[in-house]
């Protein structure tokens, strides 16, 4: 997160941080403009509000945390739970194909053969900006931020 922060914030970017309090490890990064901090106590909030906020997510290598983020958002966007498209992009294709085996996913029938579309891989900052650029909408009205609404059981 410090990393697009800061990015963001030395290309003249407002950026936001949601942070998550711990006992140790995640402190707010010096790069998120003043005053767009917010601090969650609970994960799951934190999450809910990521999700609603995202355009895009490029996901780069990390442990439970990032996994985390990136199974939520998937099966967000798997169970049409976020109705709108969010391009996700893996960098790092040999080390996301270490880490998830997305094909024996399919061949067990956990996921679809579908759902492998929710995201691509990006192995360079120029593959990564591409995807972004041809997955993004240019039209923000269309893009607001959504979650799929709730719907009343049928009786």
């Amino acid at each position: 997160m410090e990393a697009a922060n800061r990015g963001a914030s030395e290309a003249g970017g407002k950026t936001i941080g949601l942070n998550i309090g711990l006992p140790h490890e995640q402190r707010p990064n010096p790069y998120i403009t003043r005053g767009l901090t917010f601090e969650f106590h609970y994960f799951f909030m934190r999450k809910l509000w990521f999700a609603y906020l995202a355009r895009a997510l490029v996901v780069f290598p990390g442990g439970f945390g990032t996994l985390d983020e990136l199974t939520e958002i998937l099966t967000l966007m798997q169970t049409k739970k976020i109705d709108r498209h969010i391009p996700i992009v893996l960098y790092g294709s040999s080390y996301w194909n270490e880490i998830i085996n997305f094909d024996a996913l399919v061949r067990h029938g956990m996921i679809s053969r579908n759902d492998l579309a929710l995201f691509q891989f990006a192995d360079d900052p120029p593959a990564a900006l591409n995807l972004l650029q041809t997955g993004i909408t240019t039209d923000i009205e269309s893009a607001t931020p959504a979650i799929a609404h709730s719907r009343r059981a049928r009786r």
